[in-house]
């Protein structure tokens, strides 16, 4: 209950957060024909203390969760832990701890920054993937992918990290680099196990258009990932060899344009058909790019490079000898690993051709007045045999029925999108559970066996990178019998790609605790699809695509029905923090630092205009006599400028850090955490519990409200109350935190100056009331205060305000007077009053009165329902 008149966040927090655990506010029921809402935010890896910037996400999916449960609604809000990876390993290392101990040491750091929040989860739901009981169901789904054949096994070149000493997926090497070390990446032949993602590639594809509620742009992201490309898969034979290079061409019609062909580096041809004179040039221009990442190598940017086979291959279309080429932004595994250059309608092809002086035939009639080199659009073909004067779409139906009544090619459609490389060479992850039997060969473990459990450490130092799985060190582990012949064998030692277990973790929450199943299908038939995703623009292409992926497999399984995991997706901005990056001087208006490495560099330049240097909310601060260049960073504890939970909670209060992260900015946007931005949460949470508590007696002691008789300042304060309803739902449905926030604040203006002007009133009390259930999303712990003043039990527990459609119609307006263009007054016009009544309201407006004085007016310019302009002239 409210004590005093002065705000303290510390005394009323910590009871309301006991209250509700006690209460089990937010513990999910299926209760069949109600309205259900499963709200989810990305679950993180447990890296210890939490900063704001893990806080945002969290905040608004903990607003949404409590506001749909006002609203009525089943909610499921649950959260757990993507506990697998490299970093527990690294850590282990470093620290001289077990992988286990640290990630639990963390769960539990991060669990109670969580609770001082109020971040209100189903905690009886909680998933942790490091545990027996979930991994055991990651291997139950991998068995069952294999026995579909969606598992296999191949020996490939891969991506070698040489830091983790692990294998990376293509999708995991950024710019060269792995996505967490940063060291440059190998390439290097192993064998491995895949899944076969690319079976799903078109339903993944097509589906993406049933996801209203999803970012245009994440789409995008998914659709040029998968890249789809129809065309024709054709052959052109070798001279010389029997032997035929296989090619894919979106752009088939173009054949007799082919000057000359590219195989990738890898292809398997390349050692088989080069000559004995350009062998050690070959070779040497192999090995050079299997040290090259595929992005590096499709950088558009990037000058062409390529070496001469020595082979050449038959242009089917005309005869004509061709030369072989192999060049590197040429890629092993898109299409065949070998592409029919065309430098008239291929820009790439064009460059390659321009550098190493190869044949240029257009087999495209550019249009009038083209002054570039390849030509990609549309027009009648030239140089093209029996495919001349036909345009694009028309020559490439010709064309390939041509190949197939010769036997040569056919139609095909073509995917960017590659099978998922799971096998990673660590201990801290999920066994793979085959086992490899001399006499049967590989051997599936059976589901009785489930799970193929971690060997337990007995010195950090096992799980050290020496090239090979950690799991190979560990004989108890990989020794075993064959489930088959009964005779010795050996278990499989890599561990799972970790994206394998975010994959479906949001269905284990529908049914956590099932010991004969991954989850039930009816649990997750009540819950799913997801209906709010919330998490970060990093997932926008590997754990959202996977996710879909494993869905609508299970889906086939028949273990739940729906084909897409989440409905609705959001992608919340980064926190930003300040960074100090140096000291500086300013001298006529340019900014030098005084660090060696920075003075250097931006000395030659005559350092940086301050203009310059303020762009993206960068400044100057002056401190102790010294000048120091601060800058917004996304907050991370390597660059020391995040904001902690735990100290920042206890000394200044929960609401007050909700508050300040929900109305920064638009949920969307980066936001900059300021000290501005803390004080203004405080001093509006501080207002709302004034009005309440220095009105408490007066508000309880209001009768109840009667509507019909409401009129002038009463009846407007209602139309305002019920005008604020409407909009703070509206945002809260679109995630619109900050304008949500923005209406509160501007009603509590509303209510202040009211309360001025006519005291605490039935119409108050009720505005009041409602007030603080529209505030109890955002700020929970003081909304649940103030509402105990006035019922026992939790405001989560009273159904969301809904707006009375009458008091939407309004029936006056605000009239805007001006005189000569300048705002001079305002007063509230009944809807239905008259121009000429209108005039005279405003002339008898003081201020107004006294600027039209001995004045002659020339005109009156009336906007209906809004703006009277007086032109006068003295």
């Amino acid at each position: 209950m409210v004590a005093t008149d002065k705000y303290n966040p510390h005394e009323i927090e910590p009871k309301w957060q006991k209250y509700w655990q006690e209460k089990g506010l937010l513990r999910a029921k299926e209760v069949e024909g109600k309205k259900k809402a499963y709200v989810l935010v990305m679950f993180p890896y447990p890296s210890g203390d939490l900063h704001m910037g893990h806080l945002k996400n969290y905040t608004m999916g903990d607003a949404l969760a409590r506001f749909r449960t006002q609203q009525g609604y089943s909610v499921l809000h649950p959260f757990g832990w993507d506990a697998f990876g490299l970093p527990a390993e690294n850590a282990a290392l470093k620290y001289g701890v077990s992988p286990a101990d640290w990630t639990f040491g963390n769960i539990q750091q991060s669990k109670e920054s969580l609770a001082l929040m109020g971040i209100q989860y189903d905690w009886s739901r909680e998933v942790t993937t490091c545990l027996p009981e979930y991994y055991k169901w990651n291997q139950w789904i991998f068995l069952k992918m294999y026995e579909r054949g969606l598992v296999y096994r191949k020996k490939s070149l891969v991506n070698w990290d040489p830091v983790e000493q692990s294998v990376l997926a293509n999708e995991q090497v950024i710019d060269g680099r792995g996505w967490r070390s940063g060291a440059l990446v190998e390439k290097r032949e192993l064998e491995q196990w895949y899944l076969k993602i690319t079976e799903y590639a078109e339903r993944l594809l097509n589906d993406l258009d049933k996801l209203p509620r999803w970012p245009e742009k994440v789409k995008a992201m998914q659709r040029a990932w998968i890249g789809k490309s129809v065309g024709a898969e054709f052959e052109f034979p070798v001279k010389g060899h029997d032997l035929k290079v296989r090619v894919f061409s979106t752009r088939p019609d173009t054949i007799f344009g082919a000057t000359f062909m590219v195989l990738a580096p890898e292809h398997e041809l390349v050692e088989r058909i080069t000559t004995p004179e350009q062998r050690a040039q070959v070779a040497a221009y192999v090995a050079a790019a299997r040290m090259k990442s595929e992005v590096e190598r499709q950088r558009e940017d990037r000058e062409k490079t390529g070496v001469f086979t020595g082979a050449y291959a038959i242009n089917p279309a005309n005869g004509k000898e061709i030369p072989i080429w192999v060049a590197d932004y040429v890629l092993a595994g898109y299409g065949t690993g070998a592409i029919m250059a065309v430098p008239g309608q291929d820009e790439r092809d064009w460059e390659f051709a321009e550098k190493f002086g190869l044949e240029i035939v257009r087999t495209v009639e550019p249009p009038p007045g083209w002054e570039g080199k390849a030509y990609t659009g549309d027009g009648p073909a030239i140089n093209a045999g029996f495919l001349n004067g036909l345009y694009v779409e028309e020559a490439k139906k010709k064309i390939i029925a041509w190949m197939e009544e010769k036997g040569i090619g056919q139609a095909k459609v073509n995917y960017r999108l590659r099978d998922w490389l799971i096998s990673r060479q660590r201990y801290w992850g999920t066994p793979i559970p085959m086992i490899h039997c001399d006499k049967c060969g590989v051997v599936p473990v059976p589901y009785e066996d489930l799970p193929v459990l971690l060997p337990t450490l007995k010195d950090v130092e096992e799980i050290r990178p020496k090239g090979k799985s950690p799991l190979a060190a560990h004989p108890e582990f990989y020794e075993c019998t064959c489930p088959q012949c009964k005779g010795p064998a050996r278990r499989d030692t890599d561990t799972m790609d970790t994206f394998f277990d975010s994959s479906w973790y949001f269905l284990r929450y529908t049914d956590p605790h099932n010991t004969e199943q991954p989850f039930s299908p009816e649990k997750a038939n009540f819950w799913m699809p997801v209906d709010q995703y919330i998490g970060g623009i990093e997932h926008a292409i590997l754990h959202l695509l996977y996710a879909r992926f494993f869905t609508k497999f299970l889906h086939d399984l028949g273990m739940v029905e729906a084909e897409e995991p989440f409905e609705g997706l959001f992608t919340q901005g980064m926190v930003m923090g300040w960074t100090n990056v140096g000291e500086v001087e300013l001298r006529e208006g340019r900014v030098y630092f005084k660090d060696d490495a920075r003075r250097s560099k931006l000395e030659d330049s005559q350092g940086i205009p301050l203009e310059e240097a303020q762009k993206g909310g960068a400044e100057l601060r002056q401190e102790e006599g010294k000048t120091y260049f601060w800058k917004p960073a996304v907050m991370s504890k390597s660059l020391g400028n995040g904001v902690m939970v735990g100290p920042f909670v206890r000394e200044q209060g929960a609401d007050i850090a909700r508050i300040t992260i929900l109305f920064a900015a638009p949920p969307e946007n980066e936001m900059v955490w300021t000290e501005e931005g803390v004080q203004g949460a405080w001093r509006y949470l501080n207002r709302v519990y004034r009005l309440v508590a220095e009105n408490r007696l007066e508000l309880k002691a209001q009768g109840a409200l009667k509507v019909a008789t409401l009129e002038g300042p009463h009846k407007a304060l209602y139309q305002k109350l019920h005008q604020t309803i409407r909009k703070v739902t509206e945002d809260l449905e679109d995630l619109r935190f900050n304008t949500a926030i923005a209406a509160l604040m501007e009603f509590l203006n509303a209510l202040s100056d009211y309360r001025r002007r006519e005291g605490v009133t039935p119409v108050f009390r009720e505005a009041v009331l409602r007030y603080i259930q529209m505030l109890a999303p955002f700020a929970p712990h003081l909304a649940e205060e103030l509402w105990h003043e006035f019922h026992e039990d939790s405001v989560f527990n009273h159904p969301w305000p809904v707006t009375d459609p009458d008091a939407l119609v309004a029936d006056t307006f605000e009239l805007v007077v001006q005189v000569n263009g300048r705002l001079r007054g305002r007063a509230q016009v009944a809807v239905g009053a008259s121009e000429e009544e209108i005039k005279a309201i405003a002339r008898q407006i003081p201020n107004v009165a006294q600027y039209l004085s001995g004045k002659e007016v020339v005109r009156e310019i009336y906007v209906p329902g809004k703006l009277l302009n007086i032109v006068v002239r003295d």
